[in-house]
């Protein structure tokens, strides 16, 4: 598209409808009735809802090492149809993003494909094996710049290197985002532990295992005076935790996933593996729980966990399946559907929850701004009204694990800005 392009009448955060007009790598104007500049393109825009560019704290891109599942490149194409101008990629590939040559590698494959910005998150020990400390402070000084370091899909179960990693990060402010599941107590776990796992005789994974961790870990980072993210939160009792702890001033933060506003273990019924995910589908209750939590700020923003696998890898027996989803391309939907839907967000929460909160904690400048003259062109229209069933064969993503195929969500990304240039045009790839 043009270098100047006028979006026409979007609800701004769901308010009262305005032009945007970009110029380049910027909005240059916000207002009614712009006039269109010489050459502009002009994006017909009437009864979308315009947002900054969303943001995740949580992606699983696969490269290095698991191509099979995804690429950076199919990942961020993923991400900009789901109206991503931003990701933060996990570092539990093959060879694992644990020291400043791989998440170098990582942000450079981010920055050739051109669909959205790619923010390495470094593993907190060597290997993600638990034993040591990482080379934390050579991934910050990095190109990459890393501020998240996690050892995701594996707990740190160990306090005094949980404390270590705490101490290191404080110096430059970076946060440790912890996967909380003592392992000791999830050991062979299936599915959640409950009423439905007694019934189909599945190892049951009790939410003790996620509690007992975050208890701890925001303890220590009070202790510490450090940051500590809870990533993927999904229990009632989880919940009232992090309450306490920013009721006490705490630096704590917490994320939930889209899967965990919507879905519950009764899934789990039919054996389907798409429903296989760690941590697992949770009750009813905890699922009301994170939906009013994430409502009144508890629980600070919503990252995807999107989580590819390769078809063999979930077209199997339960025991044997892969753990995981993805969730890049449905989030916003899912979000729409849980929360604006029901009342319990405006398309201004859900512009903070998706966007500028995870860049705050995310330390990522130039995303998660606001929409005004002089900010970054990150940003994202979105057709409210749009329904249709899921079918992840029109997925971008490499892998089709998805646990909607066949759901019907409302709202559809229409466009994708990434710094003034279209990723995504009318619900298509630029």
């Amino acid at each position: 598209m043009m270098s100047k392009i006028l979006i026409r009448g979007a609800q701004v955060l769901g308010g009262e409808p305005q032009d945007v007009l970009v110029d380049g790598e910027y909005v240059e104007a916000v207002g009614a009735d712009l006039p269109v500049p010489d050459g502009a393109a002009v994006v017909e825009a009437a009864g979308l809802i315009l947002l900054p560019g969303l943001v995740d704290l949580h992606t699983h891109l696969r490269e290095p090492g698991r191509e099979d599942s995804e690429t950076v490149l199919t990942g961020t194409r993923a991400a900009a149809r789901g109206g991503y101008t931003a990701v933060h990629a996990m570092a539990n590939t093959f060879p694992v993003a644990d020291t400043a040559g791989v998440v170098e590698q990582v942000w450079r494959l981010g920055r050739e494909s051109g669909y959205c910005d790619v923010q390495p998150v470094g593993a907190v020990t060597v290997g993600l094996e638990g034993k040591q400390l990482a080379e934390l402070g050579a991934m910050h000084e990095s190109a990459a710049g890393v501020m998240v370091f996690s050892d995701d899909g594996i707990c740190v179960d160990d306090a005094v290197m949980m404390r270590r990693a705490l101490e290191y990060v404080k110096a430059f402010d970076g946060v440790i985002a912890q996967h909380a599941q003592e392992p000791r107590l999830t050991e062979g776990a299936q599915m959640n532990e409950g009423v439905v796992s007694a019934e189909l005789g599945l190892g049951g994974w009790p939410a003790v295992a996620e509690e007992s961790v975050i208890a701890r870990d925001v303890l220590l980072a009070a202790h510490v005076g450090s940051r500590v993210h809870i990533c993927h939160l999904s229990t009632a009792g989880s919940v009232e935790i992090v309450r306490w702890a920013k009721s006490k001033g705490w630096n704590v933060t917490a994320e939930v996933t889209p899967h965990h506003l919507l879905l519950t273990d009764e899934l789990v019924r039919s054996y389907d593996p798409v429903y296989k995910v760690n941590p697992p589908l949770r009750t009813e209750t905890d699922v009301l729980a994170l939906r009013e939590a994430l409502a009144d700020g508890t629980i600070d923003c919503v990252a995807t966990d999107h989580a590819p696998h390769p078809h063999e890898d979930k077209d199997c027996e339960w025991a044997a399946a892969a753990m995981g989803m993805v969730g890049l391309e449905t989030a916003l939907s899912v979000v729409q559907h849980t929360m604006v839907d029901t009342g319990l967000l405006d398309w201004a929460g859900v512009a903070d929850r998706m966007s500028w909160r995870p860049a705050v904690i995310g330390r990522l400048g130039g995303h998660g701004r606001p929409i005004a003259a002089g900010e970054p062109a990150n940003l994202t229209l979105l057709d409210p009204a749009h329904r249709a069933p899921v079918d992840p064969a029109d997925f971008a993503s490499r892998s089709r694990n998805s646990p909607y195929r066949g759901r019907e969500l409302p709202g559809r990304v229409t466009h994708t800005f990434l710094r003034g240039r279209a990723t995504v045009v009318d619900g298509e790839l630029a």
